[in-house]
């Protein structure tokens, strides 16, 4: 029996070391997954910082408070008052120090209050995490227990980041990042022993004591253990007595906002986050108050809005991004970001038609381009000026912006084509078929935004500055969009454009050249003869009903954009991108370290005789030539289609035929022969150009002129007539050509009015008096007629 009596006890003995076993297991279980996870779940705020780690913007938590997101680095300063101040022991205990609990107690008994809570830092995390549960026994057990735990899954340097960015620090400032720039303006690892402690001080009692409440109590608290950490040994007496002198701050300022716009573009995939972008502090600040001083003084004329950017070439990244001029005021739209607005191009994009044509041999850059009346369709490009030139070189109405040079350039290099070649370049806006722009695509008809501007002429000059290494062509992966955020973290935003758009660096050097050469503003005029000035690739734009003005430069290192003008498209006269945006550009230069200007890449030149009149490359009869660089590619361009052999009297001055003289009694001569319209405009404005001699009377045609008037007829006098209700009507011209398909232009004085085939009629609306008629053939016939216009109640064909 007594055997059996002790085999019992021992299964029973069993069955509790089996029971003790099992509920140490959960325990061990509990404890181990008593720790939260995440730790904390508070709202951040979205913080920008530049590309040293400066504070640019940021934005209040949803829940109202300046909270930082975690900071892994804590400050050495920080680290030791912090340690000093609440928990000297922090390195070597498990979480929870017996001793501290022990003497609080103690503390607590004899002052019958709770003077002491005898926590650890890592209890204070705890504390912190458990969003301010009552401070009884049981939550300090609670508190230990988790302190432990936290101390095996996180180490010293973590669990120290974990208090610095959850403390409170007074008002609605939480953590050490938030209150270091809310009391100081600086990052906390440039703050002082005195700033360190002050803060390290804050989060005992945040509600009673913070900078601009009770600042004696908060004074005496920070001296205190400037002195512990003076006897110490960590500061020596001279950094004691002075940090002894430093003052209080007073009540928290308001943090920077030196990118807002930038700040707002990232809050929808980054809210929450510290982004550390590329821009520098430094030219922010100064960008910004240059955009904020033209702004004041544009705002006069009612523009009220203005925007920069500045990007480094090499390495893609913006070092300025200032989306709107500050002073804007709500009420102007201060808040939309214009470096990401699309507005409509002007003539921005000219430098890139003309590279492009060259690139495909189809110019060179003196090639005359036609500047004459134009009218395709409906559409009818004027200059700014609204005259005309007849011929200009190409690269000079690149450098003069000629409205109708640039309409003949893309009509003969395609819609289509460019469209396509300025999407691979990176203007992805450009989302509409070719014939929705049409060829006002080159003069406004087309919207873009700074950022795409920027992607395109960054990576024009990178192409230049690599065209060795990239055997001058773009590398699709080079063609991206600016990058605003540093790689290595995972707020990288840029995303690349993976295209396949091609420009060489031949024909990217010439177009830069052209646009060296552009006149500067009329303020800054005399700045050719400073050696310093810096050469500067440069080309303004201005949308059609003065709503947007732009500037664009481009330099070895730099690319900036600025764009002038009202946020809600409202126009205003004299809002021209070379007096409201180039300004502003070049004093952002000013700005910046001079570039030296690019290599010439000889690898891409070819050396061509040219004609030196139409700029073509030279044909058989050319007498004046030059032999110069052009692009590889131009060497397949059409050769001088101007200049023909022409046949003279033995003086020189009259044209024969071999119907009236001798052939052995000829002159031959070359002689440069511009078309019968784009002659009429360019001598005008070249008295040099020598028309062709006339024919000699015994060589002349007995048949006349092909051209007659129709009406007016032999006489000179003509009545405005008027309709039935009393207003005036148009008075039609007519005229009869012997040829059916003979082209037609018609001039009125000096201003063109038209051009027309088969019936020809036009509608005029002249002043009363004397005007001239003059009408121009596709041969260069010409017939004019004086007229004068009278008044009068009825028409009348004349007498």
């Amino acid at each position: 029996m007594r055997f059996f009596r002790i085999i019992k006890r021992l299964s029973k003995n069993r069955k509790v070391r089996w029971i003790s076993l099992i509920i140490l297991l959960l325990l061990l279980v509990g404890f181990w997954f008593s720790l939260p996870e995440p730790l904390f779940d508070d709202p951040a705020s979205t913080v920008l910082e530049d590309q040293s780690g400066r504070l640019l913007s940021a934005k209040i938590a949803d829940d109202g408070q300046w909270r930082f997101p975690l900071n892994p680095e804590v400050p050495e300063k920080f680290k030791t008052c912090i340690i000093a101040f609440e928990d000297q022991y922090f390195m070597s205990h498990p979480g929870v120090n017996l001793g501290s609990l022990l003497r609080a107690t103690v503390q607590n008994i004899r002052e019958r209050e709770v003077v002491s809570g005898g926590s650890t830092l890592s209890m204070q995390v705890i504390r912190l995490s458990r969003k301010g549960k009552p401070r009884t026994v049981g939550e300090k057990l609670i508190e230990m227990v988790l302190a432990l735990r936290l101390e095996l899954r996180y180490s010293k340097s973590e669990i120290l980041a974990l208090y610095a960015a959850y403390a409170p620090f007074g008002g609605n400032v939480v953590g050490l990042d938030a209150a270091s720039w809310r009391y100081y303006g600086r990052p906390p690892g440039q703050l002082s022993w005195a700033e360190s402690a002050m803060l390290a001080v804050l989060p005992n009692a945040p509600s009673l004591i913070y900078p601009g409440k009770n600042q004696q109590l908060l004074l005496e608290k920070r001296n205190r253990l400037l002195s512990v950490l003076f006897e110490k040994g960590v500061i020596d007496e001279m950094n004691y007595h002075l940090s002894l002198a430093e003052s209080l701050p007073d009540k928290p300022a308001s943090l920077d906002q030196k990118a807002p716009h930038l700040l707002t573009n990232l809050l929808t995939y980054h809210k929450g986050e510290r982004i550390k972008t590329t821009l520098d502090a430094n030219l922010q600040d100064e960008v910004s108050s240059l955009v904020d001083r033209h702004q004041r003084v544009l705002s006069f004329n009612k523009i009220y809005n203005a925007a920069a950017l500045v990007v480094a070439t090499e390495s893609g990244e913006v070092r300025a991004w200032v989306g709107n001029a500050p002073s804007a005021g709500p009420e102007h739209g201060e808040d939309v970001d214009m470096v990401t607005a699309q507005r409509s191009t002007g003539s921005i994009l000219k430098p890139l038609l003309y590279a492009a044509m060259l690139d495909d041999g189809l110019i060179l850059p003196n090639t005359l381009i036609a500047d004459v009346p134009t009218q395709i369709g409906g559409f009818r490009p004027l200059n700014f000026d609204k005259s005309y030139s007849g011929a200009v070189p190409a690269q000079k109405a690149l450098y003069q912006s000629l409205n109708v040079p640039a309409v003949k350039m893309l009509q003969q290099y395609g819609v289509a084509r460019f469209r396509n070649k300025l999407r691979e370049m990176g203007m992805s806006s450009l989302n509409k078929s070719a014939d929705h722009y049409g060829l006002s695509l080159i003069l406004g008809g087309a919207e873009v935004s700074m950022l795409e501007l920027a992607t395109m002429y960054s990576s024009m000059s990178r192409t230049l500055n690599h065209f060795y290494e990239l055997s001058s062509r773009y590398d699709p992966a080079d063609i991206h969009a600016p990058n605003f955020t540093k790689e290595g973290n995972n707020q990288k935003v840029n995303q690349h454009l993976q295209k396949t758009g091609s420009l060489s660096a031949a024909s990217i050097w010439f177009a830069f050249d052209a646009m060296r050469k552009v006149n500067r503003p009329e303020e800054l005029s005399g700045w050719e003869s400073f050696t310093s000035s810096e050469k500067i690739a440069w080309k303004t734009g201005t949308s059609f009903g003065f709503r947007d003005a732009w500037a664009v430069g481009v330099t070895r290192d730099y690319v900036v954009i600025v764009w002038v003008g009202n946020a809600d498209g409202e126009g205003r006269p004299g809002l021209t991108g070379v007096s409201c945006a180039a300004p502003l550009m070049f004093d952002i230069f000013n700005l910046l370290p001079k570039s030296e200007w690019f290599d010439k890449p000889y690898d891409e030149w070819s050396k061509a005789i040219i004609c030196r009149q139409s700029g073509h490359r030279a044909g058989q009869f050319c007498d004046e030539t030059d032999t110069l660089y052009i692009p590889v590619t131009g060497l397949k361009s059409s050769t001088c289609p101007y200049h023909q052999l022409v046949h003279l009297d033995p003086s020189g001055t009259l044209q024969v035929t071999d119907a009236c003289i001798d052939p052995g009694e000829m002159v031959h001569k070359s002689w440069f022969v511009l078309p019968p319209v784009m002659e009429w405009y360019y001598r005008k404005k070249n008295p040099l150009y020598k028309p062709l001699p006339e024919f000699s009377e015994s060589c002349k045609s007995t048949e006349g002129s092909p051209m007659e008037f129709v009406y007016p007829g032999p006489g000179s006098r003509m009545f405005i007539p008027v309709n039935l209700a009393g207003k005036p009507e148009a008075v039609i011209i007519e005229i009869a050509h012997s040829q059916q398909n003979a082209m037609v232009y018609w001039h009125l004085d000096d201003s063109f009015l038209g051009e027309t085939t088969g019936a020809h009629q036009m509608e005029i609306r002249p002043e009363v008096g004397w005007h001239t008629l003059t009408i121009v053939d596709n041969l260069g016939n010409s017939i004019s007629k004086k007229i004068e216009i009278l008044n009068s109640g009825l028409a009348s064909r004349g007498n």
